[in-house]
């Protein structure tokens, strides 16, 4: 970028190192002056009011629910634990000539499963009776399809949706069919739980991977509450397209729209240099500490049933840091 360049947009910085990294101050005219900004508070908040978090029965509930709490104490909202209680799937294991001594063996273990479920739901119960938020527990008994169509419905119904971090070695694997479902069908965003993060006491600085699509511009809306309240935004972008004049084209124009939210906004433009996209992305979030990675959910669909992939699912499998994701 050229000096006069750096005239019009305001200050910055090159780094030659490493990665190709260039941050802009967008809050200065072209005399230098800085613009005014929105005063924080001097609009109405952005709510979240009910806030979804999936729970399974296992020692991880405990970390979810305590990043759900989390976010409905700063914002007000009501907690509802949504406890998807798995039945075994008999199609495949009933026999074809059984007869009433398989299908009573099939029978059990389907009531088992159930009085297990119901168990499970007691213990949750008296474990929300100490949240310090309006709360409620809810139970769903199904085979695993069955779940994943039932917990995308109940997403709709809220304003967020916590999941655990899909695609480890967790315990994660019988929930990913239920986590791409609700993310590419539920139609809100999903906060995403990694293993062993508590979480922050307040979310005071948040990471955009900004990408100009639809994906992307769902998971900023979605994530308005947290940039509401956050100090500090960075917008990043990895590989950024080159202008006409062979500098890196910058996107302004987000940048000022977040401003408004009442939070400072820098904008960084960083070269992948043939490393992965999603090692960037956590690089850059690492360097600013940042309590939140917001970016878009991007999948393909195969057989009627939509999959992730790329940065996407790089980001799930590898990501230390909770993330909200949008399709």
């Amino acid at each position: 970028m050229k000096a006069r360049d750096a005239e019009r947009t305001g200050a910055f910085a090159h780094d030659q190192g490493q990665n190709t990294q260039i941050r802009v101050d967008y809050r200065r005219d072209g005399l230098g002056r800085p613009k005014p900004t929105l005063a924080r508070g001097s609009m109405e908040s952005i709510m979240i009011k009910d806030v979804l978090v999936h729970l399974v029965g296992n020692a991880e509930d405990e970390l979810r629910l305590a990043h759900a709490e989390a976010i409905a104490s700063a914002t007000a909202a009501r907690v509802t634990g949504l406890f998807t209680n798995l039945l075994p799937d008999l199609v495949p294991i009933t026999p074809m000539d059984g007869g009433a001594a398989a299908a009573g063996v099939l029978a059990e273990l389907d009531a088992e499963a159930r009085r297990t479920g119901e168990q499970v739901q007691q213990r949750l119960a008296g474990r929300f009776a100490r949240l310090s938020v309006p709360n409620e527990v809810r139970r769903l008994d199904g085979t695993p399809g069955r779940l994943a169509n039932l917990a995308t419905s109940e997403a709709r119904r809220s304003d967020l949706f916590v999941a655990q971090r899909p695609y480890d070695d967790s315990g994660a694997a019988s929930w990913n069919d239920l986590f791409e479902a609700v993310l590419f069908g539920g139609g809100r965003s999903i906060y995403v739980v990694p293993p062993k993060r508590r979480p922050s006491d307040a979310f005071r600085r948040v990471l955009i991977a900004w990408r100009d699509s639809r994906e992307t511009a769902r998971a900023v809306a979605e994530a308005a509450p947290f940039i509401e309240k956050a100090a500090r935004t960075s917008v990043l972008v990895v590989d950024p397209d080159e202008a006409a004049s062979g500098s890196s084209s910058l996107d302004l124009d987000i940048a000022r729209h977040l401003e408004r939210y009442g939070t400072d906004v820098e904008v960084n433009l960083v070269g992948s240099d043939g490393r992965a996209v999603s090692e960037v992305i956590l690089d850059q979030a690492h360097r600013m500490s940042a309590d939140l990675v917001v970016m878009g959910g991007y999948g393909h669909s195969r057989a009627r049933q939509w999959i992730l992939g790329g940065t996407s699912r790089d980001m799930l499998e590898r990501s230390d840091l909770p993330l909200l994701m949008a399709h």
